[in-house]
């Protein structure tokens, strides 16, 4: 892992930085407010990569708010991607969420992918926030120009902060800050890039007045949180939440605890020293498992937790589309167990279950027999896609739907993870992740997935366009608590999702 150099540390603050120009072959130019771009033209879809958003939050500006990027002369290349942020190897059974680069502290960069044919007419914007639990993954990972070709919508993504670069929150920080709040980095990023995008996107066509955030697991998440962040007011139009709305964040007293002891582990007692040592030793550390490098509830950045917020009505009360997958959990024992070498056996069930839940465990187990299902890992699976997955975010769409539009869907094409031939002795099913190639237009399957993808793409693009998710050829989609249930067999509604899921076991859990 290389250490994020200082080139544009000052940037943000005055003159403009010169930089390489684009070759003089043919490729479509933007003028953006920083300087002009050259990107590389499709046959469908034009593409702009590694446009910096913000100055590298290298030296003394790691573990600061982000500071607008550099002007810079000359014509910017954007055909190459920027850095993905300091992370540790990422591969997942869809390859390494990394993406193309070299992990670097200087990673602000964010890609535009726009339809090839101009319009007369802006066109919506699609931002994308991508997963990987706040610790890995890129933007670039994930390809826009098929999402923005067959949506007729201009696509952002974006790299942010992550791990302890994004998340960490300490005492020195805090004093170090105008409101005594430290950590949230990676959040800040992403609203810095929204701003980016409500500042330039016009330029490549897109309406900075019909902006959508979606994202999915901590990408979702983190949509969630910028609902109910004051500091994203007037940032986004409508948001889609896949697989991560509503789970709770620590406090910023407990995670300045955390923060402070991971300190004492690295050999520093203050952010000067911290700010000293080379980004990969940090990164090193950092991979304690003891550490959670998640959002915190800062009472700025994140006033109250998500649930609370929602319930009292204090979030921007744009439209909201949210879902999970139909067995997000199975993909966690997949990696725990068949990918690890083991497979989890019956005896093995209820010791599995009675680790996770303590005391909880027999009610659960009660609950949960084995004889429903084909085997302990799908008996698992789904006490892990109702209690991490499904109940929270039914709570979060229900707490929404009390104050804005709100939209549930739930992805169940049990096959859709087939094309990975995985190495696992049960049914994958629609794990956690499993939709995202079918919004994004990659899918190559059978017809009837492919008519699935195609309908999701233009649920997700339409309720971009008009806050109300429609599809040729589709059915009706109702707002909540009607669920949309996408699979490739047939999309129906379900009007029993709380109840398939067991959600007044896990609600009574969680105190809803």
């Amino acid at each position: 892992m290389l250490t994020g150099v200082l080139l544009l540390s000052a940037a943000g603050v005055g003159g403009a930085v010169p930089v390489a120009a684009a070759d003089d072959q043919a490729g479509p130019t933007v003028t953006t407010r920083y300087g002009q771009v050259r990107g590389e033209a499709g046959e469908s879809a034009h593409s702009y990569l590694g446009i910096p958003y913000a100055a590298p939050p290298v030296g003394g500006l790691r573990w600061k708010p982000p500071a607008p990027p550099a002007r810079w002369t000359g014509v910017r290349d954007a055909t190459t991607p920027g850095n993905p942020c300091m992370q540790a190897g990422s591969e997942t059974p869809w390859g390494d969420l990394a993406g193309p680069g070299t992990p670097s502290e200087d990673c602000l960069y964010l890609n535009v992918h726009t339809p090839a044919e101009r319009s007369l007419r802006d066109r919506p914007v699609m931002v994308w926030i991508h997963g990987g639990g706040f610790t890995i993954g890129s933007g670039t990972f994930y390809d826009g120009d098929e999402l923005a070709a067959r949506g007729d919508v201009v696509v952002v993504t974006l790299n942010y902060r992550l791990g302890a670069f994004g998340y960490l929150a300490h005492p020195g920080l805090a004093e170090e800050s105008p409101e005594g709040v430290s950590g949230n980095y990676g959040l800040l990023d992403q609203q810095a890039a929204l701003r980016w995008v409500r500042q330039n996107i016009e330029a490549f066509g897109g309406d900075p007045d019909k902006v959508t955030i979606f994202g999915e697991s901590a990408g979702g998440g983190s949509v969630c949180q910028h609902l109910v962040s004051p500091r994203a007011l007037g940032l986004f139009d409508r948001a889609v939440a896949q697989s991560g709305c509503g789970f709770p964040l620590p406090t910023q007293q407990s995670q300045q605890r955390t923060g402070t002891s991971w300190a004492d582990t690295v050999g520093c007692a203050d952010v000067a020293c911290l700010r000293s040592r080379p980004a990969a030793e940090l990164l090193t550390a950092s991979l304690n498992p003891g550490a959670r490098w998640v959002p915190n509830v800062d009472g700025r950045v994140l006033p109250l937790q998500i649930a609370h917020a929602l319930e009292s009505g204090r979030f921007h009360k744009v439209p909201v589309l949210q879902g999970t997958t139909a067995d997000e959990g199975r993909l966690t024992v997949a990696t725990t167990y068949d990918l690890a070498g083991r497979q989890l056996t019956a005896a093995g069930y209820p010791v599995a279950v009675r680790t996770l839940y303590g005391d909880r465990a027999d009610t659960i187990l009660a609950r949960y027999p084995l004889t429903e299902y084909g085997t302990p890992a799908e008996a698992l699976g789904a006490i892990l896609t109702d209690s991490q997955f499904a109940c929270l975010q039914d709570r979060t769409a229900r707490l929404m739907a009390g104050h804005t539009r709100s939209y549930q869907y739930e992805f169940a094409d049990r096959h859709a993870m087939d094309y990975l031939n995985l190495p696992v002795g049960f049914p994958i099913g629609a794990p956690h992740g499993s939709e995202i190639r079918y919004v994004f237009g990659g899918v190559s399957g059978t017809p009837a997935q492919n008519a699935l993808a195609a309908k999701m793409l233009g649920y997700w693009t339409s309720f971009a366009r008009t806050g109300v998710p429609y599809a040729a050829d589709a059915p009706r989609w109702s707002q909540y608590p009607k669920v949309q249930v996408l699979a490739p067999e047939a999309i129906t509604v379900s009007t029993s999702f709380p109840e398939d899921h067991k959600c007044d076991l896990w609600n009574q859990a969680a105190g809803s």
